[in-house]
């Protein structure tokens, strides 16, 4: 059983859970060197009951495979992967700060508004790190995409720095691969699902940046966009993708910025955006037109405000 203290595979200490769920759980640990060197990574190990499950153990070697060729600064690099006993260890660099989900809830637990400016900053540098992603290439440069399937604020990481990365591409699917799971299971989590998804799993460009402009919405409303009472309600609110107007939810937003989430959230994949790049440029233009200052410092100054807020209990990672 793994606890805090526990050291794998030689040079990896364990120091406390940073998240956990159903087939595996991050660690935030340290790895040790040669001399004095240490530094904080991520540690994500499966779940001691699911090491010999093949299906499992060929998605998270997937996994791996995947993440380790999207070099990118919006996205999280792997370090290392490794065994210790029979379980795999996936190690990735340590993000300081907290998933937008964790955010968002701190906000509100604390009475705060969340800054517009802040979730479209946001928005912005995890289209740059889609855009990674779906422009993929092979080392011969040809085009190799990969979709995420599973944006969402969970996986949406912004550090105390100010800097944004995507995580968990456990669910991603590369185009140089055959599908790994049946052909009639749907991937992610309802409430992100574009419309056609619920009809076909096929992730494209479009799916991905319709579930970014779900994950937008919500963040600039303060509530979910799809709800009911159990994953069926939500399911089939999402196969109906009925989109309440922003302005109606946050009317400081600029109209040049509800647009572009608007148009994301288009029910027809045809009339969103062509590629995560065209829409990073158009949201980018957006915030240009009303002068806001596309600068890390704007993205971190809200998690130093939470954080001199929490002191001296620090954040809640719940």
């Amino acid at each position: 059983m793994d606890s805090p203290g526990t050291i794998l595979a030689g040079k990896y200490q364990l120091v406390d859970i940073a998240g956990t769920g159903g087939m595996a759980t991050v660690w935030r640990a340290v790895q040790r060197g040669p001399g004095t060197f240490e530094r904080f990574v991520a540690v994500k190990a499966i779940r001691e009951h699911l090491v010999h499950d093949a299906t499992f153990v060929a998605m998270f070697v997937e996994e791996a495979r995947v993440s380790a060729q999207l070099q990118h600064p919006n996205v999280v690099q792997v370090h290392d992967f490794v065994e210790d006993g029979a379980r795999q260890l996936l190690v990735m660099e340590w993000v300081d700060g907290l998933s937008l989900s964790q955010l968002l809830k701190q906000f509100a637990e604390q009475g705060l508004s969340v800054p517009w400016t802040f979730v479209a900053l946001v928005g912005l540098e995890a289209l740059r790190g889609l855009t990674a992603a779906h422009e993929h290439r092979d080392p011969y440069g040809r085009p190799m995409p990969v979709f995420h399937r599973d944006v969402t604020p969970q996986n949406i990481l912004v550090g105390s720095n100010g800097q944004v990365k995507l995580s968990d591409f456990g669910l991603a699917r590369a185009s140089d691969r055959a599908r790994m799971t049946a052909p009639d299971i749907v991937k992610g989590k309802v409430g992100y699902l574009a419309p056609e998804l619920t009809l076909s799993p096929e992730p494209t460009p479009q799916t991905d940046l319709y579930a970014l402009g779900v994950v937008l919405w919500q963040a600039f409303a303060g509530r979910k966009l799809f709800e009911g009472k159990d994953d069926v309600e939500i399911f089939l609110a999402a196969r109906r993708g009925e989109i309440p107007p922003l302005a109606e939810v946050r009317h400081e937003l600029p109209d040049e910025v509800a647009k572009v989430i608007e148009r994301a959230l288009a029910f027809d994949p045809s009339d969103r955006y062509e590629s995560a790049h065209q829409m990073s440029r158009i949201l980018a233009r957006a915030l240009r037109a009303v002068d806001v200052e596309q600068d890390s410092r704007v993205v971190a100054e809200p998690l130093l405000e939470l954080r001199a807020r929490s002191a001296p209990h620090g954040w809640t990672t719940g």
